[in-house]
């Protein structure tokens, strides 16, 4: 598994995002989490396809927490099928990715 990870999602509303934003980081599973607060996302659900206003969330994270995480996310948000993408941090700032570690528990 990946040392360090980041997850996409979108939310319904920035109030949602928000929310879940402050949950994963009070439960320690994501040490940051941006919010962009208005994104338009295009795409087909049930056969249509929709034009929304979504909030999306760019979440941080430990690569051993990954399973946690989308479980959490899937139980927090209220879409049927929740965007969940999860990426590799393959690199980055030394000094933030030490600080990523230890925000979600103690360093890896």
């Amino acid at each position: 598994m990946d040392e360090y990870i980041l997850i996409l999602s979108t939310a319904a509303s920035e109030e949602e995002a928000e929310n879940i934003a402050g949950r994963l980081v009070d439960e320690k599973l994501a040490a940051c989490v941006s919010i962009v607060p208005t994104v338009k996302s295009i795409y087909v659900w049930e056969g249509k396809v929709c034009r929304d206003r979504e909030s999306l969330l760019v979440i941080k994270s430990a690569g051993d927490l990954q399973e946690k995480l989308v479980e959490r996310i899937n139980g927090l948000h209220s879409y049927e099928c929740p965007e969940v993408i999860v990426l590799p941090i393959t690199g980055g700032s030394e000094k933030y990715l030490q600080w990523l570690g230890e925000s979600v528990g103690g360093g890896i």
